[in-house]
């Protein structure tokens, strides 16, 4: 018993300081928002603001033109890009774990095939097929080559594979179609799932900087990570602007993620049975 005590007192101690470890970049580009860019760069290694200023958010709300717009943008895409995986993805999923069709075998594999493929190999060819198309500094060649992903069509696969059948032949009994079935009674008990999806899906989107490097040359059409660097110039970065917009830029990732939280672990669960 003292054995298994002492234990978990170890482990204790090590995510401690390992939370320690990694909240410490956070918390020091948070007090560097609060710094005016001489005391940022003056190489004194100071934790708090000594001379503590809001300039740095009035500059980037008030007198950066584009700022608004670069926030605009970057929520369009990332819900747009959030809501239709969390719908495309679950449809092949289930389609995947519970349907009968010709190939279905063969589409599996193929989506295991892609999860091995490193996103970095498909940019060129997304690049030259938006730009065939006419899609290049649109919201539309932002959206839909990120609107389905295979790990996550792989994830939901592993979840509907765990679902209990009882469930939709009751279902079936009461009149409802294989439509129905997923609308109204899958969907609704996949919120786990659905949850842990939209989160990282989300931070995935949000996060983005180099597809949008690609594809967008309008500086109105940036996104935030693409905006954040027009603060960096060949002889001076104005580091406590990034850092201010910094800030901005990772309050919605965190609400979204303490929001969902409590699903990660219902998630992990339920996906991570049998194949």
């Amino acid at each position: 018993m003292t054995k298994i005590s002492g234990l978990k007192v170890l482990l204790y101690v090590l995510l401690t300081l390992y939370a320690i470890v990694t909240l410490i970049p956070f918390l020091w580009a948070l007090s560097a928002s609060f710094k005016p860019l001489t005391e940022i760069v003056g190489g004194e290694p100071n934790f708090l603001p000594k001379n503590f200023t809001l300039d740095n958010y009035r500059q980037i709300f008030l007198q950066e033109p584009l700022f608004w717009r670069w926030l605009f943008n970057s929520v369009v895409i990332a819900v747009s890009v959030t809501l239709l995986n969390l719908l495309l993805n679950s449809m092949a999923g289930y389609a995947l774990a519970r349907l009968r069709f010709v190939g279905k075998r063969f589409w599996f594999f193929l989506i295991l095939a892609v999860l091995a493929v490193p996103a970095q190999i498909t940019l060129i060819p997304t690049f030259l097929i938006l730009k065939a198309i006419g899609w290049l500094n649109s919201y539309q060649g932002m959206i839909v080559p990120s609107m389905v992903n295979a790990t996550f069509i792989f994830m939901m696969r592993q979840f509907f594979v765990n679902f209990p059948k009882e469930l939709e032949e009751a279902a079936q009994l009461d009149g409802l179609n294989t439509f129905g079935i997923f609308r109204h009674i899958v969907l609704p008990l996949a919120k786990p799932a659905l949850a842990a999806q939209a989160v990282f899906v989300f931070m995935g989107s949000w996060n983005n900087f180099l597809l949008p490097i690609v594809i967008l040359f309008d500086p109105e059409m940036f996104t935030l990570p693409l905006g954040l660097n027009t603060f960096k110039g060949q002889y001076i970065s104005y580091w406590n602007y990034i850092m201010a917009a910094s800030m901005v830029f990772t309050l919605p990732a965190l609400g979204i993620y303490a929001f969902f939280n409590r699903y990660f672990i219902q998630s992990v669960t339920f996906t991570g049975g049998k194949g």
